[in-house]
């Protein structure tokens, strides 16, 4: 499978980013890419207006995902991000959504929601409630995350005992004390400690760090986006996994069961 990894600076007007989007789904398109994943919350940004969220929020059949949809239309690469969504409440959703030949093929709702480091996503938005779906790219299982997720190691453990072969991880990574070790750091932790390839995006500009980057099943970090926009590719070799988990057998040696949300517990 071939991975694009689409980095950018999100502008505060939707028009302008489904520009950019539109722009790197034909640059990825034009190269032969399977899999391309954006950033998080690409709909629209403003670092001093954290309520943009709500007022330019859009539902899935909105301007910016018809316009996404069609651009879809007529070959077969997927396309992974994340936007924000109104649920009917004063708040929204943060949905990561995959798109192929101009159909949303899988939709997964956030579970961990950002408070911490003084901020405070669910101020705004509101959680989800399901494990998210497996999405079937080029004869792999891709296992959904969406940023802080990437802090909770039982999200990738289920998605990954449920049959992921790769998972990805769009983002709006946050500048700040250590932060940039940190987001290193988790992602090839995901990778090693559960034997699979992660593709984490980031957004890039004034508040977020960028540093895209896919890493292998032993932790090795294959490709790395700098701090500017950026479009880099990567290649997920099966083979690296089977043998990943032939020298590493950590999911055979387990002894715990797999994780599960309270309410499939009370279920």
């Amino acid at each position: 499978m071939k991975v694009a990894l689409g980095q950018f600076a999100v502008d505060k007007e939707w028009q302008n980013n489904v520009i950019t989007t539109l722009s790197l789904m034909e640059q990825a398109e034009q190269a032969g890419t399977d899999l391309l994943v954006l950033p998080e919350g690409i709909l629209a940004r403003d670092i001093t207006n954290p309520k943009l969220v709500l007022t330019a929020a859009q539902p899935l059949d909105g301007p910016f995902m018809t316009q996404v949809l069609a651009a879809s239309r007529g070959n077969n690469m997927t396309t992974m991000m994340s936007i924000h969504v109104p649920n009917g409440t004063e708040k929204v959703w943060n949905t990561l959504v995959a798109v192929r030949n101009g159909e949303i093929i899988a939709q997964y709702r956030k579970l961990h929601l950002y408070d911490a480091f003084a901020m405070k996503e669910s101020e705004n938005v509101v959680p989800g409630e399901d494990v998210p779906p497996l999405v079937n790219v080029a004869g792999l299982n891709v296992g959904l995350m969406t940023c802080y997720d990437v802090r909770f190691p039982e999200l990738a453990r289920r998605l990954v005992l449920d049959g992921a072969d790769l998972l990805v991880l769009p983002a709006a990574w946050i500048k700040g004390p250590l932060k940039e070790t940190h987001w290193e750091l988790l992602v090839r932790a995901r990778a090693l400690e559960n034997t699979t390839y992660v593709v984490a995006v980031g957004e890039c500009g004034v508040r977020n760090i960028g540093n895209s980057m896919v890493v292998d099943p032993l932790g090795v970090v294959v490709v790395q986006a700098p701090e500017t926009p950026a479009l880099v590719y990567a290649d997920i070799d099966p083979k690296r996994t089977a043998y990943a988990r032939d020298v590493l057998p950590a999911l055979v040696n387990r002894r715990f069961v797999a994780p599960r949300l309270p309410h499939e517990v009370q279920g």
